[in-house]
C-alpha cells in the first residue's frame, strides 16, 4: 500500500481508479485500510476542488414541500397567508427573518440555506 497526497487531477484519477479496484475490500484487511485512507484523501480533494454550494432558498422550500407532500395551501399555513406563500414561491417576496425561523422550525430546512440571497422576479403588470 503506497498512499500519497492527492495534489493533481492525475493523482485524483489514479486514486479513483484504485478505489474502484479495492472497493469491496474487507474492513480491517490491508486493502480495507487502504480503502478507508484513500476515501478520506479523495473526499478532501473533492471538497477543495469541487465544492457544492447550498441550493437556492426557494428551490429548497419547494423540494421540502415535495418531500412532505405539501401544496401551496400547506405552506400558507406555515407562513401565514396563501398570497404570501404564492409570492414566496414565485420569488416576488423576500423571506423575512421571522419566515426563515418558521420555515426552519416547521420544514426543517437549515437556516444556512434559507438566509442566502436570491433574485426576486419582476412583478408583471
Amino acid at each position: 500500500m503506497t498512499i500519497k497526497p492527492i495534489k493533481t487531477k492525475k493523482d485524483y484519477q489514479n486514486a479513483l481508479e484504485r478505489l474502484e479496484k479495492i472497493f469491496d475490500a474487507k474492513k480491517g484487511s490491508p486493502e480495507g485500510d487502504e480503502l478507508e485512507v484513500l476515501s478520506i484523501l479523495i473526499e478532501k480533494y473533492e471538497d477543495e476542488h469541487f465544492p457544492i454550494g447550498f441550493p437556492d432558498p426557494i428551490e429548497a422550500i419547494k423540494f421540502r414541500m415535495e418531500q412532505y407532500g405539501y401544496n401551496q395551501t400547506d405552506l400558507a399555513k406555515v407562513v401565514g397567508l396563501k398570497s404570501r406563500a404564492s409570492e414566496i414561491l414565485s420569488k416576488k417576496r423576500k423571506l423575512t427573518l421571522e419566515m426563515i425561523r418558521i420555515l426552519h422550525s416547521n420544514l426543517k430546512i437549515p437556516t444556512e440555506v434559507l438566509i442566502q440571497t436570491y433574485k426576486l422576479t419582476k412583478a408583471s403588470h
